[in-house]
C-alpha cells in the first residue's frame, strides 16, 4: 500500500536580510536563489522544491520572496507587491525575524497586514540566527511575537547552521493538503534555467562590489546554445542605468568583470554538472527601470510598481 502524497506552497517573508534565501537553500538542499549580505537582493519569487515527511510522501514547494520594506522605487513597490502575493497565494506562511534585531519597526508593519493578507494560510513564525542572542531574550521575544499575532508554530532555527531546521521542514510536511504533488519528483526549481542563470552573475556582481554596487543593475539570459560535446553556451547582458556605472562593473582594465565572469561560469559549471562557456556584456539602458520588458525578465509585474 503506499503513501498518500501531499503538497503546498509555503511562502518565506520577513524584512530584507532575514534569512529567507538561506533558508530556502537549506531547505532545497541546493542552491536556487542569491544569496548575500546586501539587503533586497531577491527580486522574483522563486520557487525552489523539496521532499520531505517520515515517508517522503510531500512535496513542499518554497516561495522565496523579496523582502518585505519600505518602497520607494517603481522596482521595490514591484517587489513588494510580489512578496504580499506569493503569501497570499500558500498553503503556509513563514514568517522569519532575526534573533538580534527583535522586533523592529519592519517586523511591527508586517504583524499588522499579516491578517488581512494571508488568507487561510496557516502562519509560522522562524527566529533565525538564534546563536547570535542569549536564551532568556530568545525566550522574551517568542512570548511577545506571539501575544501579538497567533502563530500556528514557533521555530528557533539558524538557517545558516541549520539548527531547528530539520523541526521545520517535518512540520511542514506535516501541514500541507493531501493530493498529488505539483512538479516532477526530480525538479528543484520552476524558475527556467535561463533565469537561475542569471540571478547567480548577478549575485557575483553583488558580492565583488559590495557598497560600490548600485541598485540599478540587472543581469538576462540572452542566449543559451546547448552545445554538440555536452557543453553550453550562455549569453548574458548586464544592464546599468548610467554610463559611470559600466566603469564600476569593468573595473581596472575589466578586471572586476572578468573575476565576475569567473566565479558565475564555475558555479553555472558546478550546478549544471557540465562545461559552461559564459559571455557577458555590460550595457547601459538609462530607463530600464521604467521598462516594462526587464520587470518580465525577473519575474514582477511591471503594474505592481505604480504609485
Amino acid at each position: 500500500m503506499t503513501t498518500p502524497t501531499k503538497a503546498g506552497f509555503v511562502a518565506l517573508i520577513g524584512e530584507p536580510n532575514a534569512g529567507k534565501s538561506t533558508l530556502l537553500n537549506r531547505m532545497v538542499g541546493a542552491k536556487v536563489s542569491i544569496v548575500t549580505h546586501k539587503v533586497q537582493t531577491t527580486r522574483a519569487r522563486i520557487r525552489g522544491i523539496a521532499i520531505a515527511g517520515e515517508s517522503g510522501e510531500s512535496q513542499l514547494v518554497f516561495v522565496d520572496t523579496p523582502g518585505l520594506f519600505k518602497p520607494r522605487r517603481r522596482l521595490d513597490r514591484a517587489m513588494v507587491a510580489a512578496a504580499w502575493s506569493g503569501a497570499g497565494d500558500a498553503d503556509i506562511v513563514v514568517l522569519m525575524i532575526e534573533a538580534h534585531r527583535g522586533i523592529s519597526e519592519g517586523v511591527k508593519a508586517i504583524l499588522e497586514k499579516l491578517n488581512e493578507r494571508t488568507g487561510k494560510a496557516k502562519v509560522a513564525l522562524a527566529i533565525n540566527k538564534i546563536d547570535k542572542v542569549k536564551t532568556e531574550a530568545l525566550l522574551a521575544l517568542t512570548s511577545e511575537m506571539n501575544e501579538r499575532f497567533a502563530f500556528a508554530e514557533t521555530f528557533m532555527i539558524s538557517a545558516e547552521r541549520g539548527h531547528g531546521t530539520k523541526a521545520l521542514k517535518t512540520w511542514l510536511a506535516e501541514q500541507v493538503p493531501s493530493g498529488p504533488w505539483l512538479y516532477p519528483e526530480d525538479q528543484i526549481a520552476d524558475s527556467p534555467m535561463r533565469n537561475i542563470a542569471a540571478e547567480i552573475t548577478r549575485e557575483k556582481l553583488t558580492l565583488r562590489l559590495h557598497q560600490e554596487l548600485p541598485y540599478e543593475l540587472t543581469v538576462e539570459t540572452e542566449n543559451w546554445e546547448e552545445r554538440p560535446d555536452g557543453s553550453a553556451r550562455i549569453d548574458q547582458i548586464v544592464y546599468v542605468a548610467r554610463d559611470g556605472h559600466k566603469g564600476i562593473v569593468l573595473g581596472k582594465k575589466g578586471e572586476t568583470a572578468k573575476a565576475v565572469n569567473t566565479a558565475a561560469r564555475l558555479e553555472l559549471e558546478e550546478f549544471l554538472g557540465r562545461r559552461v562557456h559564459l559571455f557577458v556584456q555590460i550595457k547601459v539602458r538609462k530607463n530600464w527601470l521604467e521598462e516594462k520588458e526587464r520587470y518580465s525578465e525577473m519575474g514582477l509585474e511591471f503594474k505592481d510598481g505604480n504609485k
